[in-house]
Order: structure tokens, then C-alpha cells, then sequence
């Protein structure tokens, strides 16, 4: 026997079944894997990634007209941020804190409610329903503009080819006019420190503890810890976050906001150890056992049931095959682009958490749209001074433009315009009077430089403040636009009513 069977034709772009014999008295045939093969070609633009950066820029090419292929080497679409990340942390955030007020708020509010328990595969459950509900539309949305799916690890062989590695052991190949990396970012090991998810967890794991800790320590207090740390300390958890820094709420955070979000979050529960750094964690019978030292030297040892390493993320480029057709990648990982998001190579694109900037959601999906434009001889503007950034604990903190540190940094002329929201008559009537606004203008031209904002509402406050930078405007411009009375939003009118005039009206 010839070991192939007559009837399975090896055929290029076909499924090829090879099967080899196995010479014994009974000549037997043994099946072996099968593998397939398919080819793509004339396709006008490759998305690598299926984020919200990839995903919107794939969208938006096939509306324009371009043959687009999206490559997603998971099972589902949407990228860390819908199924990881920025969704499933929300689902946790908001249901946990229902839990919280239930138990520990709605007395006050004349509401009695006995028994409060926290049924936590039902609050996971919901969590993995919105997930689901999101990522599905994606592929409805692919659908619906005619875009190819290929799931599998794409490597980008030459400027106008990509293989994808398919889950099945085969391979798709791929020509194309133009190629877009948009890959995202990884969590940031911690050199030494093992994470299996259990309880050594990332980002990633803690979106899926089993059962409700006792006990949580954190390795970073930026914005993914002091989020997943407000999730667990609602549940029931004593969390302890140490953090190298002197603030919490990560790089580029305003230094007075952070101390009002460290306040509030202190009053909750959660403990900070700032200026802080970690020396070791191992695992001990009595849990995961963590050294510390501060600034001053003075070590410290923190046993808990959990511990969760969240000290950033890194972008995702090792495994692209960029070494082998010359794009240029930074020390970091981090790939150099044009004000077109082009490589070094012109039509090989780069966006999102892969190039210099916030790794943040709506960056990247900004990013996607202007640069398929481009492609299309659009011309590409986006202005990072106004891309917002959103803290969601509670209170959430928001921020757009330049922090105090800044402006003093680069010794530009200031004034600050600020509003508590404890004289916020929305807040007061709401009994959620933690936190203020921020308004930092231009001394001399009155131009809005930056908004911060800690409110329960604070990061859908701070799109009117982007609106209003976006369009050049000034804290006066801001003052004298009616807002409704009783909302949040007046808080923001008043603290630029302060930045302009030099004192607010109800405060």
C-alpha cells in the first residue's frame, strides 16, 4: 500500500488528509491529523487584532470600500478590552457596587433590606453575559460591512503577506495592499513573581476568582488596581495595595486628585502602602507572603489569600514577524509611527496600545478611523492633548488635557478654577458628595488647559470638558452655557465660573 488513500487527492487550498500506514499483517491505516490550507488574495487591507482599535478600523476600511481581512488569534472578537479587560471590569464594578450600597447604604436612604448576601457566580455569570453580548456583536458588525474573519496568530512574512497560524494546526495566507497592526498590549510581568491565575492572578485572573478572598494584596495601586481593588473590598475582601509611587491612580494623574481619590478610597476600606516596593512574594501555607520596603528602608511582610500582580501592560509585538521585514521597534516594544500611523515600512500601519501614548480604548478606535482615511488620502488629525482618561471606582475620577504639574513644569502662566460637590445640590440630594472639579485655565488668555474631575458621574462629566478643549474654549465659554438645575454637570459650570472670575456663586 501507497499509505494514501486514492479518494483524498492532496489539492493546494483544499483540506489535505494525509494518512500513513502502518505495515502489519493486516495492513492497517492509521488516520493522522488533518490540516487545512486556504489563500486570500487581493485583499486591500489586513487588520491584525480585533480590539477596539482593529476591530473599528476594520469597519471603517470596508465602509470606505476596501477589501479588509481582520485577523484575531482568540476565539472571539474584541481584544482585551471586551473580554478581559475594560468591559468585564465594569460589569464587576457596577454590580458590586449595588452590593455595597445595599448593605451599607440603603439604610440610610430609608430603605430596610435584611440578609444582603453576594452570590457571586450569578454577579459572574452577568459578567460573562455582557461579554458575550459585546464580542457576538462584533461579528455581527463584521457581517453586516462584508468584512473575512480569520482566527489564528498572524506573522507578517513580507510587506504585502500575512500567514496566519489557524487553530486547527493549518494556515490561511494572506496578500494585501496594506497591513495594520493593531495587537494591543499584554500584562507586565513582575520579575520573579509567577502569576497561574489562582492565586498569583493578573489582571486576567482576578476578573475570575472562584470565591470571595479574605484577604487581597496588590502589587500597584494605578488605575487597573485600584478598579479591581474596589471590586473585591466591596465583596467583603481586606485589600492592601503597595505602590511605588507616592500617589495612586498610576503616571499622569493630577497629584491633588489622587490624594481626594485616596481619601475616599481609604474611607471604604482599602489600605495603601505608597513609596513602596516589592522585594519577593512566595507561596506559604498560610498564603501568599509578600516582602516590602519603603523608601526609608523599612521592610515589611503581608500575608493574604490572593495576590494581584497589576503593575501595567506592555505592548503586544513579539510575535508579528516584524524583525524579519525591518519595522522599527522601540526598547520598549513600542513601534514608531508618522502623523499617518505609518512604519517605517509605508504600507505596513501601526495603532493603539502598539505605538506612543495612553493605552486606552478610545484612543486606539480615533486612531483606527483616521488612520484608514489616511490610507485614502483623508487628512489624519487627532488631538492627544484631548483624549480623556477615566478612573471607575467610586467616586470615578476624569481627566482631559494638562495636569497642575504640568503646566508648572513647563512654566506656563495658570489659574484654577475648583468646586466641591459637596455644595453640588445633585450631589447633596444624592448623598454623594465625595469629590470636586478641577479646572486649570491660561492666566493671560483664560484657554481651558485641563479638567479633573472625582464625582459618581465624573466620567461622563469630563466629554463636555473634551467638547469644549477640542474647540479651543475658554473657562469663561464653559460659565456662561446654561446648564439644568439639579445635575452633576453644574459642578463643573461653577468651577469655571472660579477659573474666570475668581469665585464661584455657590460655593
Amino acid at each position: 500500500s501507497s499509505g494514501i488513500n486514492a479518494e483524498w487527492p492532496l489539492r493546494p487550498g483544499r483540506m489535505q488528509c494525509v494518512r500513513s500506514s502502518l505495515l502489519s499483517s493486516h495492513a492497517r491505516l492509521f488516520p493522522l491529523r488533518c490540516f487545512s490550507s486556504a489563500t486570500i488574495s487581493d485583499t486591500d487591507l489586513v487588520v491584525i487584532g480585533s480590539g477596539p482599535g482593529g476591530y473599528v478600523a476594520a469597519i471603517k476600511a470596508a465602509q470606505l470600500g476596501l477589501k479588509t481581512v481582520c485577523v484575531e488569534k482568540e476565539s472571539t472578537f474584541g481584544g482585551t478590552c471586551l473580554n478581559v479587560g475594560c468591559i468585564p471590569s465594569k460589569a464587576l464594578l457596577n454590580n458590586s457596587h449595588y452590593y455595597h450600597a445595599a448593605k451599607h447604604e440603603f439604610a440610610s436612604r430609608g430603605i430596610k433590606i435584611d440578609n444582603v448576601e453576594v452570590d457571586l457566580p450569578a454577579m459572574m455569570k452577568a459578567k460573562t453575559n455582557s461579554v458575550s453580548a459585546l464580542t457576538g456583536g462584533i461579528a455581527g458588525l463584521f457581517k453586516k460591512n462584508g468584512i473575512t474573519s480569520v482566527h489564528g496568530t498572524g506573522t507578517i512574512v513580507t510587506p504585502n503577506q500575512v500567514i496566519v497560524k489557524n487553530a486547527d494546526g493549518g494556515r490561511t495566507t494572506i496578500t494585501t495592499k496594506n497591513i495594520l497592526i493593531a495587537t494591543g498590549s499584554e500584562v507586565t510581568p513582575f520579575p520573579g513573581i509567577e502569576v497561574d491565575e489562582e492565586t498569583i492572578v493578573s489582571s486576567t485572573g482576578a476578573l475570575s476568582l472562584k470565591e470571595v478572598p479574605k484577604s487581597l494584596t496588590l502589587i500597584g495601586a494605578g488605575v487597573i488596581g485600584v478598579e479591581l481593588g474596589s471590586v473585591w473590598q466591596r465583596l467583603g475582601a481586606k485589600v492592601t495595595a503597595i505602590e511605588f509611587l507616592g500617589n495612586i491612580g498610576g503616571a499622569g494623574i493630577d497629584l491633588e486628585i489622587a490624594k481626594s481619590l485616596q481619601r475616599s478610597l481609604t474611607k471604604q476600606g482599602m489600605k495603601f502602602k505608597l513609596n513602596t516596593k516589592v522585594l519577593s512574594a512566595e507561596r506559604t501555607p498560610e498564603g501568599i507572603k509578600v516582602i516590602a520596603e519603603n523608601k526609608k528602608g523599612k521592610k515589611e511582610e503581608l500575608t493574604s489569600d490572593i495576590l494581584l500582580v497589576c503593575v501595567g501592560r506592555r505592548p503586544y509585538t513579539n510575535s508579528l514577524g516584524l524583525d524579519n521585514i525591518g519595522v522599527q521597534v522601540d526598547p520598549k516594544g513600542k513601534i514608531p509611527v508618522n502623523e499617518r500611523f505609518q512604519t517605517n515600512i509605508e504600507n505596513i500601519y501601526a495603532i493603539g496600545d502598539v505605538i506612543d501614548g495612553p493605552m486606552l480604548a478610545h484612543k486606539a478606535e480615533d486612531e483606527g478611523i483616521i488612520c484608514v482615511e489616511g490610507m485614502l488620502g483623508g487628512v489624519p488629525h487627532i488631538n492627544y492633548d484631548c483624549v480623556p482618561s477615566v478612573v471607575y471606582t467610586h467616586p470615578e475620577v476624569a481627566w482631559v488635557g494638562k495636569t497642575e504639574e504640568d503646566v508648572k513644569a513647563a512654566g506656563t502662566p495658570y489659574k484654577i478654577g475648583s468646586f466641591p460637590m459637596a455644595a453640588n445640590s445633585r450631589s447633596k440630594t444624592n448623598q454623594d458628595t465625595d469629590g470636586l472639579v478641577k479646572v486649570i485655565a491660561h492666566k493671560d488668555t483664560d484657554r481651558l488647559l485641563g479638567v479633573h474631575i472625582v464625582s459618581s458621574v465624573a466620567g461622563e462629566l469630563i466629554n463636555e470638558a473634551t467638547l469644549a478643549m477640542e474647540y479651543g474654549a475658554s473657562a469663561e465659554d464653559i460659565a456662561r452655557v446654561c446648564h439644568a438645575h439639579p445635575t452633576v454637570s453644574e459642578a463643573l459650570k461653577e468651577a469655571c465660573v472660579a477659573a474666570y472670575a475668581g469665585k464661584p456663586i455657590n460655593f
